[in-house]
């Protein structure tokens, strides 16, 4: 049998991180889904057919973080101490808003992480909820996710 060699490119790498000190990194991140006035209302009624949205959601949010370096690549496998995930209605926006705070002594930060979290906890809210999104045609007009961002970073010596 004939061996195949695979070239590796040399225009990607992993940053190497040795030389750095395990710190306490935390992140906050936050993003909106925008929905249908009735499926605000039908998620505050409980009536979600595929059940539970808000533990769904979060349940999401906790697992896409531990599986961060699966999706990214180059980003490093991080031991995670704290997951918090937030979840709330804003009704006068006709939106869901997903917080979530990510926590680690590494040697490198956390933001991926959080932002995975708050990215697949509304991907989730999305999936449980689309059949109620779609127009007459079966299209998403109404639906959006959105304003995805990294609201605070920190770094802490964990020396006292």
């Amino acid at each position: 049998m004939e061996s195949i060699q695979v070239k590796i490119s040399s225009r990607i790498f992993m940053a190497d991180i040795t030389e750095k000190a395990e710190i306490l990194r935390k992140a906050t991140a936050e993003g909106k889904i925008y929905l249908k006035n009735q499926t605000i209302q039908a998620i505050k009624n409980e009536e979600i057919k595929k059940g539970d949205l808000f533990s769904n959601a979060e349940l999401a949010a906790i697992n896409s973080i531990k599986k961060t370096p699966d999706m990214i690549f180059l980003a490093h496998p991080i031991m995670i101490t704290e997951v918090k995930v937030h979840i709330e209605i804003l009704e006068g926006e006709s939106a869901i808003k997903s917080t979530v705070k990510v926590q680690s002594i590494a040697k490198t930060g956390v933001e991926l992480e959080a932002i995975m979290g708050v990215m697949i906890s509304l991907l989730t809210i999305f999936d449980m909820c689309k059949y109620l999104e779609k127009d007459e045609q079966g299209q998403y007009i109404n639906t959006q996710i959105s304003e995805i961002k990294i609201v605070e970073k920190i770094k802490e010596s964990t020396n006292t």
